[in-house]
This record gives C-alpha cells, structure tokens and sequence, in this order.
C-alpha cells in the first residue's frame, strides 16, 4: 500500500531540513525585469555599471516568506519575526555585488542560480555561504514562490585558507632556507637497483665497479624537481633552468665515486644518508659539500620525492687544511716541524724502509746575523734555508726544521751513496741561492749516517750530528770567527 505525501509532509521537511532553508517571494524582481526589457534594457550588466543604484532596488524587491529552524540557528534569531527584522545584518558589506552574480542567470531565463557569498549572524559572526535557489514548479511564469537553500561552508574555507597558508608557509621555509635545498626524484634510480636485485646480484660495489656506466646511468636518471633562492646562490646560476641546463658542471670529477658510495648505501636499505662531497660553482671553484640526504617517509616505496640538503663547508675545509699543515709545518720556513719529524722518525723506526739515511744540519752564522743586523735579516736566511732543502727534497723524503737554526732531513731507502747525492744537491742549491740573494751568504754545515735497521737508528742520529758539528767547526776556523763570541 502507498501513502501520498500532504502538504504537511512537506511543511514538516522544510521545518527540520538538516540546512537552511528560505522560501521567497520574486515576483517582484520578473516584474522589474520586464519594465526594464519594456524600457529597451538588453543588456543587464550594461544596464547595473551606468545605474549600480538598481541593485538595490532588486535586492529590496525580494520577499521572504518563510524560514526553517537550521536559518534561526545558523543566524542567531530566536524567531523568524527578529531575523526578518534584522536583515539589514545579515546582508550588508560587499552583498550587493554577490547579488548582483544571482540576478544575471535569471534576467538570462534560467530559473535559478548557485553562488558563494558572505553573510552574517545577528551576533556578527561572518558566514561564508554556499547559495542555491530555484523557482519552484508552478510558479515559473511570476516566481511568486522560490526556495533558496543556504549551506554554511565557513569551516571548509577556513581549513582550505589554513591549508593554503601552510602551504605558503612550507614554500617559503624552502626558497628561503639559509642552506641549499633540492627536491629530487629517485624512482628511476630505485627501478634500476631493483632491476640488479632481480638478477640475482647479491655483491653490489663489485657489481659496479664491474659495470662503472651503471653509475653514470644512474646519475642521469635522477630528476631535479625544485631548488631554493641560496641553491642558486651557492652555485652562482641566474636562475633555476640555468642550473639544471648546467648540472654536468655541478656534479663532476670526483663526484662519481661519491654518489657510487652513496648508491651502495642505498642498496643496503639505507635511505637518509650524510656525506662530505665536492661539487662546482659554475663558474669552475671547488665546492665542499656536507650533503643530508633523505627520502620522504610517505615515499619509501617509490623513492619519487627525496630532499637533499646542502650546505658550504669550504671555508671550514680550508681552514681545517690550514691548522693541519701548521700543525705539522714550521710556519717560517715551510718545511715539516719537529713534531711531524719525531713522529716520521718513528714511523720510519718501525717500518723502514732500510737503509735509512739521516742528514743533521745547521745554519752557520746566524747568530751573528741576528746580533749585527737584527732577527728580521735572521728570518730571511732561514727561509732561504728552507727554500733550499725544500726544493731538494720530494716523497718519500721529510726535510723538517728541528730547532732555532737546526734542521734534519730523512732518507728513506738511501744508502750513503744516495745520501751523499742529496748532499751534492744541496750544495748545489745553495750556491744558486747565494747567487740569487746578494745580502748574506747562506752557509750550512750537513752531517750525515747511514743505518741499516731500527737498532741501528740512535747511533746513526749520535753519528750525523758530531759529524754536522765537525763541518761546523771547520768553517769557524775557516773564516776565523770566535764561535764563544758569535755562536751558531
């Protein structure tokens, strides 16, 4: 058996329909519609820019009739008599614009319309609006009855807006991050390890080392998807397309080894890693890298979105290269500082190579130098010194400043025929140099020994030295000088 709905079905819908519901009155609105058709109006646009005061005259031809509870609620009216009161609160600021949007469809002879639009609620809370009405059947020659429904979307916009301003904020937490940022794809590169696994590769680093242009592959396959403000500053491009136009300028030289070492720990499961790399600027200067790498945790499966971060560590390098070499060189002389030579001596005492040869040497004059025309001319024949027994030793060779005026060179793998070519050298070089350099004459007095084991290596150190002070004293004979008064 069916039942026919009544009216007061209807009535009772309306009344408890989960949105708000108005029923209006437009008849009014057809009727100025077609005055204005009667008076030669064709274009209704046209018609609101020369005469915008018309827009009032629509909106006060409205008539609503009838409202559900939800539109009470939603407004804040504890009736329909103090809502329809207070409608001057509830349709006011830019209103007349949205309505202006629902008018045109219907002067076009639709019979309804859908807009978004602000109202507000008696308390003056802003509610964003989702609006839809239709000229109800029966009614479509004099729409004497419309029923408008209003859906209140301001929760959706609100968590749209808060969503659009994250989306904002992230953005521009990356272009202005204060290290280099790089949004890469690593799918393909994933595919092509995967691709390895499958074949029953089970030793990767011997596989690439096997197949080198696997590397390369897999270098080329990497997909830059985005980079920030500093990325290009870093890397000294105008703009983003320069960069990625450039990549093979950035990633050269020993950058290869890197990323194979970087695939093996990919390989191994590995997928947020830090390395120290070397990149390039584009206009050709070295650049250490200390490299963060991670893939996104919602993209482990597909390795398609992975971030990198780099940051310039060069300065750091340089000065970390600079300490080293003080902390292993005399600063005046350049030559190795009597700690890297007791450390050398060390080494050499446990490992050879034999024969080791050992030259003990000492600057003569020096302190008559000083005394007569100051440290600063003392100075200049030490570095002259150390121009010359830098310039003749080389690998595996340690030639090291040892004292005031004292330096030691040792000889890995030379005999006494070996040792006594270097001392030819030496003199060599010191003659050129006292050519070269017409102020003081550079003299140095060269003792030298030879050992054949470790047991051996304090007696041969005991022997060159009384050997250097033998040379020593002949030349204070030679030139006459008092060694008590003068020294050195």
């Amino acid at each position: 058996m069916s039942h026919s709905s009544s009216p007061a079905d209807y009535a009772h819908l309306f009344e408890l329909a989960p949105v708000s519901l108005w029923l209006e009155d437009f008849s009014a609105l057809k009727r100025l519609f077609d005055r204005w058709r009667d008076d030669g109006v064709s274009d209704l646009r046209a018609h609101v820019a020369a005469h915008p005061e018309c827009l009032a005259e629509c909106a006060a031809s409205l008539q609503v009739l009838e409202v559900n509870q939800r539109t009470l609620e939603l407004f804040g009216a504890s009736s329909q008599a103090e809502l329809l009161a207070n409608l001057s609160q509830v349709f006011r600021g830019d209103m007349l614009d949205h309505f202006a949007q629902q008018m045109y469809p219907m002067w076009n002879g639709e019979l309804g319309f859908a807009i978004q639009t602000v109202n507000y609620a008696l308390d003056g809370r802003r509610l964003d609006v989702k609006v839809q009405a239709r000229v109800l059947q029966g009614h479509e020659a004099t729409w004497g009855r419309v029923m408008v429904s209003l859906q209140d979307i301001t929760h959706e916009l609100q968590t749209s807006n808060l969503l659009v301003s994250s989306e904002q904020h992230a953005r521009d937490l990356f272009d202005y991050s204060p290290v280099s940022l790089w949004v890469e794809d690593f799918s393909s590169v994933k595919k092509l390890i995967d691709e390895v696994r499958m074949r029953g590769i089970e030793d990767f680093r011997t596989f690439i080392n096997v197949h080198p242009e696997f590397v390369s592959r897999c270098m080329q396959e990497i997909r830059v998807i985005d980079v920030n403000r500093q990325t290009l500053t870093m890397f000294g491009a105008k703009n983003k397309a320069e960069l990625l136009a450039r990549l093979g300028e950035v990633f050269q030289g020993e950058m290869r080894d890197s990323f194979a070492e970087q695939l093996i720990e990919l390989w191994q499961g590995k997928t947020t890693l830090m390395r120290e790399v070397v990149n390039y600027r584009l206009g050709g200067d070295l650049l250490n890298i200390h490299m963060q790498f991670a893939v996104l945790p919602d993209h482990l499966a597909d390795w398609d979105l992975v971030l990198v971060s780099l940051v310039d560590i060069t300065a750091r390098k340089k000065a970390e290269a600079y300490l080293e070499y003080l902390g292993k060189h005399d600063s005046l002389t350049q030559l190795r500082n009597r700690a890297f030579y007791m450390d050398e001596l060390n080494r050499l005492s446990r490992k050879g190579p034999w024969p080791l040869s050992v030259l003990i040497m000492d600057l003569n004059g020096l302190k008559q130098i000083n005394d007569e025309h100051g440290h600063v001319a003392g100075d200049a024949l030490l570095r002259r010194a150390g121009e010359v027994f830098g310039k003749v030793s080389s690998a595996p060779m340690c030639a090291a400043r040892t004292g005031g005026d004292e330096f030691a060179m040792l000889l890995p793998g030379a005999d006494e025929r070996g040792a006594q070519a270097i001392i030819d050298r030496i003199h060599s070089m010191l003659e050129l140099n006292n050519q070269f350099y017409t102020s003081h004459k550079l003299s140095i007095a060269i003792g030298m020994a030879t050992c054949h084991s470790s047991d051996q290596l304090e007696a041969a150190l005991i022997r060159a030295d009384r050997a250097m002070y033998v040379e020593k004293t002949r030349y204070y004979q030679e030139q006459h000088i008092e060694r008590r008064t003068h020294g050195g």
